[in-house]
């Protein structure tokens, strides 16, 4: 901290120190991460920070940068020291009530679409574990006729998603409901999809600093990782119209399984979608006609 407190007078300098402090410890995205904390404390845009570095910092950016560094350095988690993250090329509000919307999810919004012969049709669809609404709201914003339902369990994460349709403009298409998975509900829904937590209850430990920050109901996926399917699969399977679509996204490695569920539920798996990095992340099927 002492060599960023020493130059701090402009973005430059700033940026230079901060990242500095941020590589040495440890952390791998230091460079973006200076950028948007730099930009946070002086309440521009980080456009406005790569195109003038010579700007002088303001009395208050400099105890304001301060404070989203050390908690940068506490390994918090950037959506949750900015209160927001892109996903899907939209600006979602978050919050340490929500999972932070990760690209590896974007997998699953293609594959919906992908699957979808016409964007124009007035689905159904249920978001199961809503969080901050991401998943719901990104096929939402590709299908104008479409209207959507999401449910959790977490009254808070609720709130965030509300606040997210509003801002996204997609009120009016739809309605968030306080439950766990299906149960509470009564179909029949067009499409279903959801996150799951997926992380065996043992391999939490290991994790990645920043996730102890998030919720851990929204990562823990009991003793193997699937106890959220099993749970989940044949509320989908009830509340599915015939030849209706599930989506779930799925963690490495989780793929055979997560189809064996959805057979015994009587669930025809269609596909696999890979994510950028070519990790099994979605898995796709339909209800019997």
């Amino acid at each position: 901290m002492s060599v960023v407190a020493e130059k701090r007078d402009t973005v430059a300098a700033a940026l230079a120190g901060t990242r500095g402090a941020l590589e040495a410890a440890g952390i791998e995205s230091a460079a973006l991460d200076a950028r948007l904390l730099v930009a946070a404390a002086l309440g521009v845009t980080v456009e406005t920070v790569i195109a003038w570095p010579e700007r002088s910092l303001t009395p208050e950016a400099s105890p304001r940068l301060a404070a989203l560094l050390r908690r940068r350095l506490a390994r918090e988690p950037m959506a949750y020291i900015l209160g927001r993250r892109e996903f899907w090329s939209l600006d979602f509000m978050v919050t340490p009530a929500t999972l932070t919307p990760r690209p590896d999810s974007e997998t699953l919004v293609a594959a919906v679409l992908g699957e979808l012969s016409d964007r124009r049709l007035p689905l159904g669809i249920l978001d199961v574990g809503t969080g901050t609404g991401c998943l719901l709201l990104a096929l939402l914003s590709e299908l104008p006729a479409a209207h959507g339902t999401g449910i959790d369990i977490d009254r808070a994460a609720l709130d965030v998603a509300r606040q997210n349709a509003s801002r996204l403009g997609l009120t009016t298409r739809t309605r968030f409901v306080h439950g766990e998975w299906g149960h509470s509900l009564s179909g029949p829904f067009d499409l279903i999809i959801g996150n799951p937590p997926y992380i065996a209850t043992g391999d939490l430990a290991a994790l990645a600093p920043e996730l102890r920050y998030e919720p851990c109901l929204a990562l823990d996926g009991g003793a193997d990782g699937l106890s959220a399917y099993r749970a989940l699969i044949p509320d989908a399977a009830r509340l599915l119209r015939p030849g209706g679509l599930l989506a779930l996204e799925i963690g490495a490695g989780q793929a055979v399984a997560v189809q064996a569920l959805l057979a015994v539920s009587g669930l025809t798996a269609r596909r696999v979608s890979r994510d950028l990095a070519g990790i099994e992340r979605c898995v796709l099927a339909r209800a019997g006609v």
